[in-house]
């Protein structure tokens, strides 16, 4: 059929695919990082220039890496909030980002609204600092005359592609992006306006969110440009999950999401009700401690790096001697224990050696994400197979133990851009929808992502006992922390 191109537009930089529109095989690739000011050693801003995406990704297309191609999809970072005035320049910096400065703002609209559980029934998910509901009600207390003059909000991925398409009246956004904002309901289908107002203190113009499908437009040129998505959806998207499959990301915090045909409205906020890039719905449960347990558990073994903990961990046996540790070391959101700490139980003379507490920090870890997965399951989600993503994936330790402690087939992908993979046929689909060729409820069929299979085989029992003994002493130390 021809080439299209993904974007993917991150915090740090832009990252460019050319792909075939029947295989997904990528032939060319870019990158650039975005140009910011004083980023060097100071950790990222919470405010940028919009233009520095724009700059940035004029630099990752350059020497011709667009020649041919037919369509453009674009992947932006999540929870990015760019207040526009009434002719459409920003008002200010797109806040972006965690966002800490906001957290006394996520408060106060948790108990405007009367509470937690009003959120999760309004819009599938609560209000934290990073949403751009939230960084509304900031930028109504701390920055008043910024946020009377904002007469519309677009996100990153709703901007870029406006940009792209020459700034015309019609604005768009997708189901994915928008269920991130905190305004608009995967449950419902649509805005709720009034939590715009409660935010902001009054209206704004919100983009139309089109279908996973639809084009948001033609460039100038000719170019076909899709709805765009945010870059979670769009890594779905580019790792081909459906129904039955779940990913488990591994970061300093944990998250899991699957594929789901309905939205789940979780009265006790521990599911995030998101929907995905294709017209189903992708609910996220999130744990706030993965990767900084074994970082340390490294350092208080005095360990060079997590290969060193991970090739001490596989001297160890499943179980750690009895050894079991709860990983709470930043409190945690699944379950909700904001103001807990860690527990290290099981101490005995004979488990007291390092190779069982750097098994016990990866059974922790992911007994931990066990619990999450379970959340999911708990509501009849089905998860037949897991896709495991992040650095930490490649040790040796957690290959070695997570398909046994999860119980199905773990898929250890080959590192790839997938979000802008997932933009990049995301731009297919629309291509072929708007030539005939595609069915709008059916994306085209790329290849797989490349990966590793780990089964749980043999080692499915050991492991169902080794989650039992984490279970039992999380049950003894935080009675009914699963209960709603």
């Amino acid at each position: 059929m021809g080439i299209v191109a993904g974007l993917d537009s991150s915090p740090d930089f832009t990252r460019i695919v050319v792909c075939d529109t029947d295989t997904g095989a990528v032939l060319r690739q870019g990158y650039a990082p975005h140009p910011v000011e004083g980023a060097e050693g100071a950790g990222r801003p919470s405010d940028i220039d919009p233009q520095a995406w724009l700059l940035s990704l004029g630099e990752a297309a350059g020497g011709g890496l667009l020649e041919g191609v037919q369509a453009i999809g674009v992947s932006a970072q999540q929870n990015a909030l760019v207040p526009l005035d009434g002719q459409g320049n920003t008002v200010r910096q797109a806040m972006v980002g965690g966002d800490r400065r906001a957290q006394v703002a996520a408060a106060d609209l948790i108990d405007a609204l009367g509470g937690r559980e009003a959120w999760a029934q309004a819009v599938g998910s609560v209000p934290q600092a990073a949403h751009p509901v939230t960084k509304l009600r900031w930028l109504a207390k701390t920055e008043p005359d910024a946020a009377h003059r904002t007469a519309a909000l677009l996100q990153a991925h709703d901007w870029l592609v406006w940009q792209l398409l020459g700034r015309p009246a019609r604005r768009t956004t997708d189901r994915g992006g928008a269920s991130g904002t905190g305004y608009w309901s995967a449950a419902g289908g649509g805005y709720r306006h009034d939590l715009v107002e409660l935010a902001l203190g009054h209206q704004a113009l919100l983009p139309e969110v089109i279908g996973p499908a639809e084009a948001a437009g033609t460039t100038p040129e000719g170019l076909l440009i899709s709805a765009g998505t945010g870059e979670t959806m769009a890594a779905a998207f580019g790792l081909g999950i459906g129904l039955g499959d779940a990913v488990v990301s591994l970061g300093a915090s944990g998250s899991v999401m699957a594929v789901h045909p309905e939205a789940l409205v979780d009265q006790s906020g521990m599911i995030t009700s998101l929907a995905d890039a294709t017209g189903m719905h992708l609910p996220v449960v999130t744990t706030l401690n993965a990767v900084r347990t074994l970082r340390g558990a490294k350092e208080l073994l005095g360990l060079a790096d997590l290969d060193a903990l991970s090739e001490l961990a596989v001297k160890s046996t499943p179980g750690s001697h009895g050894l079991v540790m709860l990983p709470y070391l930043e409190g945690e959101r699944t379950p909700n224990l904001p103001h807990t700490a860690g527990t290290l139980a099981g101490l005995r003379r004979e488990s007291m050696r390092p190779e069982h507490l750097a098994r016990a920090a990866f059974e922790g870890m992911l007994c931990g994400l066990a619990d999450a997965l379970d959340v999911l399951r708990g509501r009849g989600v089905e998860v037949r197979r897991i896709f495991l993503l992040g650095a930490a994936a490649e040790l040796p330790a957690v290959q070695a133990a997570a398909p046994a402690l999860f119980g199905v087939p773990v898929v250890v992908p080959q590192p790839a851009d997938y979000a802008a993979i997932g933009a990049a046929r995301q731009a297919a689909w629309a291509l072929g929808v708007s030539q005939g060729a595609l069915d709008p409820r059916n994306p085209p069929a790329w290849q797989g992502a490349a990966a590793q299979v780990l089964e749980p085989g043999e080692e499915l029992a050991v492991g169902q006992a080794v989650r039992q003994q984490y279970v039992s002493v999380r049950e003894q130390t935080h009675p009914g922390a699963f209960r709603s």
